[in-house]
């Protein structure tokens, strides 16, 4: 029988399978370090890690996930999960609040990363702690954030909140703890503050629904002239190695035309300023949409 010669490239090849190793061309090692919406990312210097894009749960204070209805949020937090999309951003004021516990059932507890949020000064913050798990069916929560802070000195309003989350840190309840702001006075204060970790804050390139210098409203006008003074708060945040979540991405679902969500979604992530963005979805086809949307921009920086 003739014997045929092969090239050194098959013999490589051969070789690596008889060894059980894999052999990359050059097209697919570039396949394999390509960024997506679904990658596992370090939230900050925390030591956790967080997928690229959070399914959020508080659209309208939850308003519009909960009109989906049990089945429906389950649905859609469970494909989301399928999708790589496995963290979770709630809030005890949300109307989602009670129903994530039957959402997540089932689903690898060490792979989902739930953020969730405390408002006002409860009168006992480590009762209300414990609620949540109980709530969620979870023993512990990843990342808990003091919810919507507006005031300059929101620490000084908050302090037997803070002191309960650091507690329930050391305690190993809760792994994290940060704020979520809602205006720039507020922003800023805690970018100074030692005791956060993770940060929640509202961005786009639009400014609409962003942290401003007032603080006598919820959502001030839209404006982008808001835009770089949140932006050099969140390099400062960077600086300090804190982990960095963006939120109404899609303004707080007044984007509603694509040119928008493309023009947000690809700024959020060529920023290089945020570890993890996280979007109100209704539907499995929006998360579909950001998801492609988010791989394009990341692509056109690889």
């Amino acid at each position: 029988m003739k014997n045929h010669p092969i090239s050194r490239r098959q013999f490589i090849e051969r070789t690596a399978a008889i060894a059980g190793g894999v052999i990359l061309t050059p097209l697919a090692a570039a396949q394999t370090t390509r960024k997506t919406a679904a990658d596992q990312v370090p939230l900050g210097k925390t030591g956790l890690k967080v997928s690229r894009l959070s399914i959020g749960c508080g659209t309208s204070s939850g308003r519009v996930q909960k009109d989906l209805g049990v089945e429906g949020f389950n649905r859609l937090v469970r494909y989301a999960y399928d999708q790589g999309v496995t963290t979770i951003d709630i809030a005890q004021s949300y109307q989602t609040h009670s129903m994530l516990k039957d959402a997540i059932k089932g689903l690898p507890r060490e792979k989902i990363f739930i953020q969730t949020k405390m408002g006002g000064v409860p009168a006992d913050p480590m009762a209300e702690i414990d609620n949540y798990r109980k709530i969620y069916g979870v023993d512990y929560i990843d990342s808990l954030l003091v919810h919507c802070t507006i005031a300059p000195n929101w620490e000084e309003e908050r302090k037997r909140t803070m002191d309960a989350m650091q507690e329930a840190k050391e305690k190993k309840i809760i792994l994290v703890h940060g704020v979520s702001c809602h205006s720039l006075p507020a922003l800023k204060r805690s970018v100074e503050l030692d005791w956060v970790d993770v940060h929640l804050v509202r961005v786009n390139p639009q400014g609409v629904a962003m942290d401003t210098p007032r603080t006598d409203t919820w959502n001030a006008p839209s404006d982008e002239s808001h835009v770089p003074a949140v932006m050099e708060q969140i390099k400062l945040m960077r600086q300090k190695g804190r982990g960095i979540i963006g939120m109404k991405i899609i303004g707080e679902g007044r984007f509603t035309k694509p040119e928008d969500r493309e023009k947000s979604i690809r700024f959020a992530m060529q920023c290089g300023l945020l570890d993890c963005v996280t979007i109100g979805f209704k539907s499995t086809a929006e998360i579909d949409e950001a998801i492609q949307r988010i791989n394009a921009a990341l692509a056109e920086v690889a």
